[in-house]
């Protein structure tokens, strides 16, 4: 055996040798290489290398301009609305009473805990911070912690000039870890708290939306103040409807802004993209610099207002959004959907509801598992879903709802479930569906399916 064992090293020695020799003898010639892959080669970082830390790049910088980037809008909200002036009132240079810090949690505002200093934390606290004070809202505005809202101050006179949003505002709360309303960062929750319109109702002026619409700026003020907590409307400047055939204000329940990866189309209504919207939002909603395009909107019979303003084919010099709507893209698509808190749904109940949910009530034939929205072009007309089609019509393609995705549908139970909150809860959503598709589902059935929708 030992004999064998020395043997075999040198013949293993010399056959590595003839595979070398061979290998090298038959290399192939005259094949050419591509001089744009030579350059991939080492010692220059691979382009795999590359992709991973423009991703790494992309996502700090999205999270960046998420939650902080104005696009240039105070320009509006402070510049012509003058909102700035309401917050800070008469003893700081602005007008009338101001906002304390107690009325901003009220509205809805939410304020980062992260951000505070350590010393005001601790005075929260202990409750020494009087929250009925003006001048703590300046100094959490001072600190940039109020999540979705930049204050603008003079160097010289410390005062208020100028204030502007970011998506956060409306598409960020807090988790109120330290108390309702201050707390860790909730990036992509729809802030369904936060009462927009009467914020915006507080503004010194609002001629720039009376001159549009062609009204006075009391009945601004009305249709604002009529909006409600975690409600707002994105086409009223555009199309210039203010109330439903109903009477109802023409509003939607704040979007989630998380679990977005693979979806197809954003907005209830299925605008465009997740970059459209975003495009959308920022140059047309927010009042930022920049450039947005959509001729679909060029039409004065149903979009007359955009047409007036020029909102359809917007160009500002400098562009302060288009070089950021891509990392912004790639932030928002990094979201996850939350998880329901535990306790929050009967496990049981709810492994016997996905069996009813993917089965006898042909949930899944629309909420596709895992996305739960439809890959492709996930729209339905309003017969489809047996209710009325005025916010269908409202969008450039006049007669779709999208499929909303599903998972993490506990955030959104505030407000209401559709597009304009009607159903109050997840029974009175399964109930019109019973009675829509004609399903034949039992009480405990109706149940199951319940606690299933709220474990996603």
């Amino acid at each position: 055996m030992q004999r064998i064992s020395r043997l075999a090293v040198p013949i293993t020695i010399v056959t590595l040798v003839f595979l070398v020799y061979a290998c090298a003898t038959n290399l192939p010639r005259g094949v050419e290489s591509n001089p744009a892959a030579l350059a991939q080669r080492a010692p220059e970082r691979s382009f795999e290398h590359r992709s991973d830390a423009h991703a790494k790049d992309m996502l700090k910088d999205g999270k960046q301009i998420f939650r902080y980037d104005t696009f240039g809008s105070e320009d509006f909200w402070g510049g012509k609305l003058r909102l700035h002036d309401a917050i800070a009132g008469a003893a700081h240079g602005g007008v009338g009473p101001g906002l304390t810090a107690r009325q901003a949690l009220q509205l809805g505002l939410k304020v980062e805990l992260g951000a505070l200093p350590r010393i005001l934390v601790e005075a929260v606290k202990g409750r020494s911070v009087d929250l009925g004070k003006v001048d703590t809202t300046l100094e959490l505005l001072r600190a940039n912690a109020v999540v979705g809202v930049t204050g603008f101050f003079d160097a010289s006179t410390k005062r208020m000039t100028a204030i502007g949003i970011q998506c956060a505002l409306c598409h960020s709360t807090v988790d109120d870890s330290l108390m309702n309303g201050i707390g860790r960062r909730l990036d992509g929750w729809p802030n369904r708290d936060l009462d927009i319109g009467k914020i915006v109702a507080s503004a010194p002026t609002l001629k720039p939306f009376a001159d549009l619409l062609g009204v006075d700026e009391g009945t601004v003020r009305g249709v604002l103040t009529s909006w409600g907590p975690g409600r707002y409307d994105a086409e009223l400047g555009h199309d210039g409807k203010a109330s439903r055939p109903d009477g109802k204000p023409t509003t939607t329940v704040m979007p989630a802004a998380f679990g977005l990866a693979g979806v197809s189309l954003h907005t209830y209504a299925g605008w465009g993209s997740v970059t459209h919207w975003n495009a959308y939002v920022a140059n047309t909603q927010m009042h930022g610099k920049g450039t947005f395009y959509d001729p679909r909107l060029n039409d004065p019979q149903r979009f007359p207002l955009a047409v007036k303003s020029g909102a359809w084919n917007k160009r500002d010099t400098p562009d302060l959004i288009t070089p950021k709507l891509a990392a912004l893209h790639f932030y928002q698509l990094s979201l996850p959907a939350p998880e329901p808190p535990k306790g929050s749904f009967d496990a049981g109940a709810a492994a016997r509801g996905k069996t009813v949910f993917e089965g006898k009530a042909k949930c899944a034939r629309c909420h596709v598992p895992p996305l739960y929205t439809e890959p492709g072009w996930p729209m339905h007309s309003a017969a489809e879903m047996g209710i009325d089609d005025f916010h269908a019509r409202r969008s450039p393609d006049q007669k779709f709802y999208r499929t909303t995705p599903l998972k993490g549908l506990f955030v959104r139970e505030k407000g209401g479930f559709y597009h304009d909150g009607r159903f109050e809860d997840l029974s009175q959503v399964v109930a019109h569906y019973t009675r829509i598709l004609n399903l034949s589902l039992n009480d405990g059935e109706k149940a199951d399916l319940i606690q299933f929708l709220k474990s996603l």
